[in-house]
């Protein structure tokens, strides 16, 4: 038979509720005893729940090389992405045109002076090109690494000319340092036009002074909301970058000092005198405050808290904090503290939406361009760059533990192929050494989604609840699988 939609939604969720019942709370369990030969690795729990926080959920091939290596080699071949062979990655992307363009190419291209392109153009390949990214890059690390720099120098792209200037910003600012020195990161971020014209820096001139960017470099980038700055710190930084701009004409989009809008006056930054040096000024600031021990404690902790917990242990951010600050930032050293150091006691996260989409679609091995995608995380409320506050999208359990509906939704859709562009074969992935029990699937779906198979008995009972609907092996197999999307299990990495 062929289930309507109205009874594969109905059955579904009679999955979802039972999968609950069995693995309902954010805990890993270790494998109930031997996997049927499935074309994956069984992983222990501690493994599964590492992986999950290294990627963007684990293909089965990377669940074989975890195994094969061990964590610290697995974390060092992944730290050393350059070595990392991605040729598969940059043919998803070669349609991209928008991606290797200049700023004043770009705002040509939103203007319609090219044929096939308009304002939507150069923004929307940008979300698909990361989407891309995240989804087959072997070099998962510095993906997830891309992701937790966008957020913490986060740039709404609705705004203003932010939507051609970000894609600028996103190569030569996030993607080019997101495995290098921590001052080198802020330093360009500070220097791109994108982040000007975001935080209204090229608003920032002598006789009309504006704290925005100031404020956010101290409170957001560096020292951290208690790192030790004063309102009067503030405004003597903002008076520090006036004069730092953007071209308007000529070189459409690049940063420039306007020497004529610069703050002359003798300023004092953190107890710090600055003396008049045009340019020199803010920038002296910016090495001070990239090598201050608070900000080795507030990025120390953000990372932390991305990879390890909502409360991450202290004992971990105090020592990654002081190798951030023996090493003057280097992000690899700091991440092989919290890596290596700390995933033993990770604790669950609830996955953000762009998280459990990835990890769906990653753990099955979708074939997907993309497109269709940015419908469902825009309605899960994750849409790439559109975040409108500084601050960035959420990073704690709390914040996307609602709205659980358009997950629901995106699961039931994915598995019954209903997503424009995007394609499961979950057949051809149990086909691989499937015995054709039912039974021994059902358990490597769920030993593939939930890093352990369910219970005998839930297990059973699901299938037994499914096969009295009159759906067939393969229809009762789809709709597990969607189940086990949709469960609450699944929300947690």
């Amino acid at each position: 038979m062929t289930l309507s939609r109205r009874d594969f939604l109905k059955l579904g969720t009679l999955v979802t509720a039972s999968a609950a019942l069995s693995s309902c709370a954010p805990v890993y369990r270790k494998l109930a005893g031997s996997l049927p030969a499935v074309p994956w690795t069984a992983l222990g729990a501690n493994d599964f729940l590492a992986l999950n926080r290294l990627t963007f959920g684990p293909r089965v091939e990377e669940r074989a090389r975890f195994v094969e290596i061990g964590l610290k080699a697995w974390i060092e071949e992944q730290l050393d992405f350059d070595s990392i062979h991605d040729f598969d990655c940059e043919i998803q992307l070669a349609p991209f045109k928008t991606l290797k363009m200049d700023a004043n190419e770009l705002e040509g291209i939103s203007n319609g002076l090219f044929d096939n392109y308009d304002r939507e153009t150069v923004p929307n390949e940008l979300r698909q090109a990361t989407l891309l990214r995240q989804l087959y890059s072997k070099r998962q690390l510095y993906e997830v690494m891309v992701e937790f720099w966008s957020d913490h120098f986060n740039i709404f792209i609705e705004k203003g000319n932010e939507f051609f200037l970000k894609t600028v910003d996103d190569r030569e600012v996030i993607r080019k340092h997101a495995f290098g020195s921590f001052r080198d990161l802020v330093w360009a971020s500070a220097h791109s036009p994108a982040m000007m014209v975001y935080l209204d820096n090229q608003a920032n001139e002598k006789s009309h002074p504006n704290e925005n960017y100031a404020r956010e470099l101290m409170e957001l980038h560096t020292l951290g909301v208690d790192g030790g700055y004063t309102q009067q710190d503030v405004m003597e930084l903002a008076r520090c970058l006036t004069g730092w701009n953007v071209k308007e004409h000529f070189w459409l989009g690049d940063f420039v000092f306007k020497e004529d809008l610069h703050d002359t006056g003798v300023k004092k930054v953190l107890n710090m005198p600055v003396p008049h040096s045009g340019i020199l000024e803010a920038e002296q600031v910016i090495e001070t405050l990239c090598a201050h021990p608070s900000t080795a404690h507030f990025i120390s902790s953000k990372l932390a808290r991305r990879f390890l917990a909502d409360e991450p242990p202290h004992e971990i951010v105090e020592k990654a904090a002081k190798i951030f600050l023996d090493t003057k930032g280097d992000i690899k050293s700091v991440l092989r503290v919290i890596l290596l150091d700390g995933l033993a006691l990770a604790q669950p996260k609830y996955k953000r939406p762009a998280n459990f989409v990835l990890s769906s679609l990653r753990m099955l091995n979708v074939e997907t361009d993309a497109a269709a995608l940015h419908d469902h995380l825009l309605r899960m409320g994750q849409l790439y760059f559109n975040w409108p506050t500084p601050d960035g999208y959420p990073d704690r359990s709390e914040a996307w533990q609602g709205n659980l509906m358009p997950r629901w939704q995106f699961a039931f859709e994915l598995i019954r192929n209903e997503i424009k562009g995007t394609k499961h074969n979950l057949a051809a992935l149990l086909d691989v050494s499937s015995a054709g029990i039912l039974q021994d699937d059902v358990d490597s779906l769920a030993s593939l989604l939930l890093g352990a198979p369910l219970d005998r008995l839930t297990s059973d009972g699901l299938i037994d609840s499914v096969r009295e609907a009159g759906a067939t092996d393969e229809e009762t197999l789809h709709i597990i699988a969607a189940g086990l999307i949709a469960s609450p299990a699944f929300q947690w990495r």
